[in-house]
């Protein structure tokens, strides 16, 4: 059993997909970031940053935090979606999504839909950050199917933060090769399912 703390972003949601596509029994447990419970002290302990997501791997007692080494964990573990023979162009996409995409589409958040209208400055930069890493996606996807040979943690790690486009005032048509992916993957059942685990229920954005 695998005890998962989390709440519905995109960070959340990459590893409550991971363990739906994997099959693998979880007990989902709800971190109101709202009212601010990610810094109580029993959730401190396992999660020195005061960040979701968490697990709690009971079957030999491990504390992973951080979503992109929670993901590479359950790859290994499970032996999924962690190609040996794609293996480093898996890794870099993944760590382009914690590099690049997470923090500058979460900039695109706080300046393009929780705070708008209080810096020019920020919102246009923000919206330049964000139409280039669309860019940057749709050409990748230009070439093939997923980011690698196969559908992997690399499309896992990204897809939840693409599904927040209209937070980003990203139009997908403009990027067709994002949307062909987008529109694919969120018709996977482990998508589906792992999209709403802890938290208010929210539809998954189409286009």
């Amino acid at each position: 059993m695998i005890d998962l703390y989390s709440s519905p972003s995109p960070n959340g949601r990459k590893i409550s997909i991971m363990l739906e596509e994997l099959s693998v029994e979880y007990n989902p447990i709800f971190i109101n970031l709202e009212k601010k419970e990610q810094f109580t002290e029993e959730f401190s302990k396992i999660s020195p940053s005061n960040k979701i997501p968490v697990i709690v791997d009971k079957d030999n007692d491990q504390v992973i935090f951080e979503s992109g080494a929670i993901l590479l964990y359950l790859a290994k573990k499970y032996n999924k979606f962690l190609n040996e023979k794609d293996y480093w162009e898996i890794i870099q996409w993944v760590f382009f999504q914690m590099a690049y995409v997470g923090p500058m589409l979460g900039q695109a958040h706080q300046y393009l839909f929780y705070n708008p209208g209080k810096s020019k400055y920020a919102e246009e930069k923000t919206k330049g950050y964000a139409k280039h890493i669309y860019k940057i996606l749709d050409k990748r996807l230009s070439k093939q199917e997923f980011f690698s040979n196969e559908y992997s943690i690399a499309d896992i790690s990204i897809w939840p933060w693409i599904a927040r486009f209209e937070r980003h005032q990203i139009n997908l048509n403009h990027y067709p090769n994002v949307l062909r992916w987008y529109l694919q993957i969120s018709e996977r059942p482990a998508i589906i399912k792992g999209y709403n685990v802890v938290g208010d229920f929210f539809k998954i954005p189409k286009p």
